[in-house]
């Protein structure tokens, strides 16, 4: 019996020692994109190519968000380079517009329609108002953001828009969708935005 068990035993560590070997040579990101590529089902405006990593997304996707410092001060600064700031050099909009386009997470997807504005769905990452009882954890807080940054001065606007047009810009690896930079806010909207973060007579700032 001893024998029978001891030999069971040999059995399951090798097993598990082949495992573990299959396992260290299978290449799961090359399996995962093969993966999404043949089961990816193009519809309405959710194409293909939102499945595909772009340089800045494969340097953060191998590196697991952490890129070498060099590279990241690099790929940031190329990121702020695609920032496209209004004409008019106004950068802030209206607060109040800003507020339901941080309620309103509509939009962008396949079934919606491509002509209709995208809603920002900041609630879902942030807290904002103190009013709003229900908010998402995965960004910071940004109550009081306004008030604790010293209102709305032309340099905080400029990090504002820039931050929600594309994220990337300030935090390579950021989870912050690239607002501006993947055509899903207008200019109009970002602008409400930053004065839904800065104005001193915003919910955020009171």
């Amino acid at each position: 019996m001893k024998l029978q068990y001891a030999s069971l035993m040999a059995g399951i560590v090798a097993a598990s020692i082949f495992s573990s070997a299959a396992l260290a040579d299978t290449d799961w990101r090359a399996e995962a994109i093969a993966m999404m590529k043949r089961d990816f089902q193009a519809k309405g405006q959710a194409a293909y190519e939102r499945i595909y990593e772009d340089a800045l997304q494969a340097e953060c996707n191998k590196s697991s968000n952490n890129p070498p410092e060099d590279v990241a001060t690099r790929m940031m600064q190329d990121q702020l380079n695609t920032v496209k700031y209004p004409a008019d050099g106004k950068l802030m909009g209206e607060w109040k517009s800003g507020e339901k386009i941080a309620q309103s997470g509509k939009g962008f997807t396949w079934k919606d329609d491509p002509a209709k504005p995208v809603g920002g769905n900041c609630y879902n990452c942030h807290q904002l108002s103190p009013h709003e009882l229900s908010y998402g954890t995965l960004g910071p807080s940004l109550f009081n953001f306004g008030k604790l940054r010293g209102g709305p001065l032309a340099e905080n606007q400029k990090y504002v828009y820039s931050k929600i047009f594309n994220a990337k810009s300030y935090n390579l690896c950021s989870m912050m969708p690239r607002f501006g930079h993947i055509g899903a806010l207008s200019e109009q909207q970002i602008k409400d935005l930053v004065a839904l973060l800065l104005d001193p007579e915003s919910p955020i700032n009171k």
